[in-house]
């Protein structure tokens, strides 16, 4: 584990469970877990699978339940359409995704890392599942790593490794929907190499990166890459609930027998906690930064207290404080301030979010062209006009002065056409009497209409003489 002695002959931990003293990687043999946790977790994973691989294929009125179009700058949350003009949307999200994270590690330490992260739902729940399957159990593996070349060896290493590839690619297609969309991945998938070069390269990619993490960096995802792992540190406190071991009933540990004298806690020494572990760490040294929360400890330790006769939770979820104090959990001031933030963040999102239009129009006075005289008694400004329609009907839309007395004149068509999902654009001149006209620079308002309906607004400026 990485144990030395220190000058008061306590042990303490230098480095990560998978790393020897000489810096190089020791490779986890985990057990496989049983009991209620992983019961619980497996049943969980069957639901995560469920929505990873059939969200891309969710479609409402012709449209992705889910898509994450990068390149195209277009993202769908259950259907609404969202534009790089709804950033500061995505940016709110973000500050509440941020507080959320802070508040429930607070609370809960890195439960979200054992139960919901996708990294470890695949590792766990399927590539490992897998490699039990082809390869055995943890001892077989050990054994088929340390055995010399031969056949048999090639045979299953090769299924294992050709099973991961297939597996990886499986999962980069998928992935890879979310952000092109379903009807562009069957284009890649069914159409010539020629013309989808790019989207090829990109589903190689994307299985090259889930084949390495998956076969081969492994948890060391969790204990050097994550940021949200490393973050840990400094989230947590003595009032987080974590997975942690009952020092005071499990000291001191030992096996056999005791003697009439002798006192010894219930924990039995059996490592049964350390072989199942994923990140290779003893959850009896306290809370480490390699602990994801996976709860397996939990079961394998109390399998062993059941054939013992010995009450459960010897390791469980709890706080620090509840161990030392024996106090039940408390929420903390800091988490009441954490959840205040969360709740005023949702609060301010729900109301961008009901005030949010499914039009947006821009209006810009075209540059270079100063006003025009009509006639005698009036001004014109010619007008830009560009509108990105949310929705997925096209809208023609009318233009209407709001403010001042005056008319529109539409170069072309008298509507704009809005594309469904797309944009529109037109040209027109605003005309305004001179008596209207008070300063240089007369403020406008613009109304954008559907019909009857009022659909948007803009405010531009009029220039013109000024009225003696």
């Amino acid at each position: 584990m990485g144990a030395v002695k220190g000058n008061d002959g306590v042990d303490f931990r230098d480095r990560i469970a998978t790393v020897d003293g000489k810096g190089k990687r020791q490779w986890i043999f985990a057990v496989k877990p049983q009991g209620t946790y992983y019961n619980y977790r497996t049943a969980l994973s069957y639901v995560y699978f469920l929505l990873f691989f059939s969200l891309p294929f969710i479609s409402i009125e012709g449209r992705p339940l889910f898509l994450f179009n990068i390149p195209e700058a277009k993202f769908i949350l259950f259907s609404k359409v969202f534009w790089p003009q709804d950033f500061f949307l995505f940016g709110v999200v973000m500050i509440g995704f941020i507080f959320f994270i802070i508040l429930f590690t607070a609370a809960f330490g890195r439960l979200f890392c054992g139960w919901m992260c996708p990294q470890t739902i695949f590792m766990e729940m399927l590539f490992r599942k897998l490699e039990y399957w082809i390869v055995g159990s943890a001892n077989e593996q050990k054994l088929l790593k340390e055995a010399p070349f031969s056949g048999k060896k090639a045979g299953k290493l090769l299924l294992k490794h050709a099973s991961f590839f297939l597996l990886s690619f499986l999962i980069a297609n998928c992935f890879l929907a979310y952000i092109i969309g379903v009807k562009a991945l069957e284009k890649i998938v069914t159409e010539p190499l020629s013309q989808h070069v790019a989207g090829f390269f990109s589903i190689l990619i994307f299985t090259g990166v889930f084949y390495g993490v998956y076969a081969f960096f492994r948890e060391q995802v969790c204990t050097a890459v994550c940021p949200y792992g490393r973050l840990q540190g400094v989230l947590i406190d003595k009032n987080t609930m974590s997975v942690a071991y009952d020092y005071g009933r499990g000291e001191p540990r030992g096996r056999g027998k005791k003697s009439a004298e002798e006192e010894r806690g219930d924990c039995v020494d059996c490592f049964q906690c350390v072989r199942v572990c994923p990140t290779g760490i003893d959850i009896r040294n306290g809370n480490q930064m390699e602990c994801v929360g996976c709860t397996a400890c939990i079961d394998a330790c109390n399998d062993v207290m059941a054939k013992m006769k010995k009450p459960l939770g010897l390791i469980r979820y709890t706080s620090e404080n509840a161990i030392s104090d024996r106090t039940s959990f408390k929420y903390t001031g800091r988490m009441k301030l954490y959840t205040a933030l969360c709740v005023a963040v949702l609060a301010l999102l729900g109301v961008l979010l009901n005030t949010r239009k499914d039009i947006d129009a821009t209006v810009i006075r075209t540059p270079g062209i100063l006003f025009q005289e009509r006639g005698a008694d009036s001004i014109s400004n010619l007008y830009s006009l560009k509108m990105i329609n949310k929705t997925i009907t096209a809208i023609p839309v009318t233009v209407r002065l709001e403010n001042v007395k005056g008319a529109i004149q539409m170069i072309g068509h008298n509507e704009v056409i809005a594309a469904s999902e797309g944009q529109g654009s037109g040209t027109f001149f605003v005309i305004l009497p001179r008596t209207v006209i008070q300063q240089r620079k007369t403020s406008i308002t613009l109304g954008f209409y559907q019909g009857n309906k009022k659909i948007a607004s803009a405010v531009s400026t009029f220039a013109g003489p000024v009225s003696e």
